[in-house]
């Protein structure tokens, strides 16, 4: 079977995909399946922990991943670290790119663009709490093997999916994310340890110069004025 889905992934300027996938069930009956790909917005996103300019950060109030691309340095340590594999960089700019839920549309009390332009409803937009209901609800009307997918994954993701049949059916979906032990490691041990060699280095050039004042030049010029013996 062919495929109707164009981009076939994610890329610099395509933040969001619809997934097509021809589905044979086991009673040999063909279905086909969508599923909606963007940025989960992890809680504890992998993405922001490594980001060494601050460009990606996570935002409390809306619970989004934003990206601020002015500070971007184009280090694609980000998309190495993503366990849903969402940032895409761009040679062209040297910058990354992915989803930010809209935010400078939800800090105007509007919907993301997507729930907005959606035109049978499949999107929903809400607090997370309020969400889960819907999505368990959708679920339950689905019947069969419909499931769900994100919110527990990673920590917890403020985006999740309700799906028709069962999350291993679908060829490309991450069936069990993980961030990267790298990611572990930095945000539990080398990240501390750099910032406190740093602070030592600087803590050491704090203490020299109470001590011992500014530096000096090795030797001083000579002020007086040396007369030949003639």
């Amino acid at each position: 079977t062919g495929t109707y889905q164009n981009p076939p992934s994610l890329q610099p300027n395509t933040y969001m995909i619809i997934h097509y996938q021809d589905y044979v069930t086991p009673e040999g009956d063909v279905k086909w399946l969508f599923r909606k790909e963007a940025c989960m917005h992890c809680t504890n996103a992998a993405c922001v922990t490594v980001c060494p300019s601050g460009a990606l950060y996570y935002n409390s109030e809306f619970k989004t991943v934003g990206l601020d691309r002015a500070k971007c340095i184009g280090c694609k340590e980000c998309v190495a670290a993503c366990p849903f594999e969402v940032p895409r960089y761009d040679p062209k700019t040297d910058k990354v790119y992915k989803c930010d839920m809209c935010e400078s549309r939800i800090a105007n009390k509007l919907e993301p663009a997507c729930v907005k332009a959606c035109p049978t409803g499949a999107l929903k937009w809400g607090d997370k709490e309020t969400m889960l209901q819907v999505a368990a609800k959708r679920a339950q009307e689905l019947g069969g093997n419909a499931s769900t997918y994100g919110d527990k994954y990673v920590g917890g993701t403020h985006f999740m999916y309700v799906m028709k049949e069962k999350n291993d059916v679908y060829a490309d979906i991450h069936k069990n994310p993980k961030v990267p032990l790298s990611v572990t490691l930095w945000k539990s041990w080398l990240k501390p340890l750099s910032l406190l060699a740093a602070g030592g280095v600087v803590g050491g050039s704090l203490l020299h110069y109470i001590l011992h004042g500014p530096k000096r030049p090795d030797s001083e010029p000579n002020d007086e004025k040396t007369e030949g013996g003639k």
